[in-house]
């Protein structure tokens, strides 16, 4: 694949799905995504993320209640959506994960310090995800329209797990999507100094 094909997967062609085709994406599959994904760079390698995916019936239904209305119908056709959260105790993994020096310390000063560091290296372990999953043929659909405390409260509660944004995932019906919408450019949103 030349490099003009890889930018055009991860980026120049790759959409933000709500239309999705009949075909399912097997568990194995999910599992080489993660795989990808867990090898993107965290500060000081802590890996908060933690994602629960929703794909059986029951679970679909479980999570309508937590969705805003426009995002309802997408949700329920999409093969799987992601639940993208963080661990707000991701430190006690450190000495796994980061062995060589105790860096429990450098996250756990106060409680904004942690959870800065949760959802900050937690949403940029979502983005490897998607950019996985986008590598590996698949489609994403992120959305961040939904109840996150009926979230939590259905899918992660008793863990030290908090919600961050939803993804579906699944095979995108090309024919049922807008135009791509108009992008920013570098003037409009960046400095060199």
């Amino acid at each position: 694949m030349t490099n003009s094909a890889v930018f055009d997967l991860l980026f120049n062609e790759a959409r933000t799905y709500s239309h999705w085709l009949n075909k399912q994406i097997p568990d194995d599959t999910l599992r080489e995504i993660y795989d990808l994904c867990k090898m993107g760079s965290t500060s000081a390698n802590c890996q908060p993320i933690r994602i629960i995916f929703v794909k059986t019936p029951k679970a679909k239904e479980q999570l309508r209640p937590c969705l805003f209305e426009g995002n309802i119908e997408k949700t329920m056709a999409a093969p799987v959506t992601a639940i993208f959260a963080y661990d707000m105790e991701f430190y006690n993994q450190l000495p796994t994960t980061f062995p060589h020096v105790d860096a429990r310390p450098w996250f756990t000063q106060t409680p904004d310090d942690t959870h800065n560091h949760a959802f900050r290296n937690g949403t940029l372990q979502a983005a490897y995800f998607m950019l996985a999953t986008r590598a590996k043929g698949i489609d994403c659909g992120p959305m961040s329209g939904f109840n996150t405390a009926m979230v939590d409260n259905v899918f992660l509660n008793g863990t030290s797990y908090r919600s961050n944004f939803l993804c579906n995932l699944g095979f995108g019906d090309r024919a049922k999507e807008y135009a791509r919408l108009p992008r920013l450019s570098f003037e409009d949103t960046c400095q060199i100094r």
